[in-house]
């Protein structure tokens, strides 16, 4: 794991199974390889093209990974055994949700704008497909792919439901 990908984010160390850390790493070093968008310009730029008030893309993507690892700690004090959580899935997930933006945006200007690319492409597809080649867990990339308005018609695992619930 690179150090920018590792100061983007401390929580992988969450992750208890060192492949699939390494493998939610990966994902996220290619996709800043391949984007326009700095590890920089992560936590100044708007997580949402369509907020009024910006929130940063980071401060957003962190917090949404600290609220699924603490919605999980709460529902298994109060479900048990009832509803199994897969912690580790559930946290590389929640990092990995939002990594097809990097290839959503681009800069015009110094303005970060939705590319071509993310017009026709939205960011549940392309996060799959960058997740997908680093063989990642289908579970994880269920919830890439569900996490959002594209998931809202079919099924989805506790897993993804939980990760929905902070992004929606």
């Amino acid at each position: 794991m690179n150090d920018t990908v590792r100061n983007l984010w401390p929580e992988l160390e969450w992750i208890e199974d060192p492949d699939l850390r390494e493998k939610t790493a990966k994902v996220w070093e290619y996709a800043l390889s391949q984007s326009v968008l700095t590890a920089e310009d992560l936590l100044h730029i708007p997580f949402t093209l369509l907020a009024r008030k910006p929130v940063s893309f980071m401060a957003h993507k962190r917090s949404v990974v600290h609220v699924c690892r603490e919605s999980a700690r709460i529902m298994r004090e109060f479900y048990g055994d009832a509803l199994p959580i897969r912690l580790d899935i559930l946290i590389a997930g929640a990092i990995l949700i939002d990594v097809g933006k990097l290839l959503e945006y681009e800069m015009v200007d110094g303005k970060v704008v939705q590319s071509k690319q993310g017009e026709l492409v939205r960011h549940p597809f392309s996060g799959l497909a960058l997740a997908h080649r680093f063989d990642l867990p289908a579970e994880v990339l269920h919830m890439i792919a569900v996490h959002s308005k594209e998931g809202d018609h079919g099924m989805r695992t506790t897993e993804g439901w939980i990760v929905t619930m902070p992004t929606s």
